[in-house]
């Protein structure tokens, strides 16, 4: 059994589609995608996907939002987790986080909306789905003021980073970038972290794994980019499970375990 933590079914590339991709996914062995929110306007759309397949949601304002988002979205969302208090499919506060990667975001604005995020997952007693680009420092310090649990999705960070987000109760997602052979700290943090610390994700359609990508000499000649889809977790799941040295079926069962230890409410629902 494979559990993607991150998947954004509800993305446009998935339009139209989203039963076969979801279907091709069950296939494969993907029992279960959690498919996280990036602002109110898709909360529905989250929902809906994750009560349609026996998935499982999460609502938040992705940082990347953060630029057209107001208070109000706050209030929105506080809503919104409100009213699915006893939906055993919500199963966490996310995507939320912080990107210092992206040119001409506003810092503070950022940090406004990951801090009284924070505040929420802890009034309504959930974990957290983080968002983290050279902010893991910043995601750290307002975690030690707020503590609360979950996933680190796609984890980039260093060695000392992770250790202190597994302190805090965090599991780390890794996906697609671990089955290239040029990332190497990735990789490494792959093979030599705690395979208690270890989650899934193929953050779909984003994050191809290395078969699927497409260079800019490609992409230049008409080849499209590769579109990743959940289906494509068990590969992944594989190249990790190489890497360190494990069979594949043990691999799914140890991440699966840990998703279910970081999203408590998952594990109730799958009864892992």
């Amino acid at each position: 059994m494979w559990i993607d933590t991150h998947c954004h079914l509800d993305a446009g590339e998935f339009a139209g589609e989203t039963d076969a991709v979801r279907e091709r996914a069950r296939a494969a062995g993907v029992r279960h995608c959690v498919l996280p929110a990036v602002l109110p306007g898709n909360f529905d759309a989250v929902r809906e996907l994750a009560h349609r397949h026996g998935d499982s949601y999460a609502l938040g304002i992705h940082p990347l939002c953060t630029g057209a988002a107001g208070d109000g979205d706050l209030v929105l969302l506080d809503r919104a987790l409100a009213a699915a208090r006893d939906d055993p499919r919500l199963v966490a506060v996310g995507e939320i986080g912080l990107d210092y990667f992206v040119p001409d975001l506003d810092a503070a604005r950022q940090e406004h909306f990951y801090r009284e995020q924070l505040q929420l997952a802890r009034r309504h007693g959930l974990p957290v789905l983080l968002h983290v680009r050279r902010s893991a420092d910043q995601l750290l310090r307002e975690l030690r003021r707020a503590p609360v649990g979950g996933i680190v999705h796609a984890f980039n960070g260093s060695q000392q980073q992770a250790r202190e987000f597994v302190k805090l109760g965090f599991r780390l997602g890794f996906g697609g970038t671990v089955t290239y052979e040029r990332a190497l700290q990735i990789r490494r943090l792959a093979r030599e972290l705690p395979a208690t610390a270890l989650v899934l994700e193929t953050d779909a359609p984003d994050i191809p794994p290395r078969w699927l990508y497409r260079t800019a000499q490609e992409r230049a000649g008409g080849a499209p980019q590769g579109r990743n889809e959940p289906g494509e977790l068990p590969a992944i799941g594989a190249a990790l499970a190489a890497l360190r040295g494990m069979e594949a079926e043990e691999l799914a069962a140890v991440t699966s375990r840990n998703a279910c230890a970081a999203l408590p409410r998952l594990g109730a629902l799958l009864r892992i």
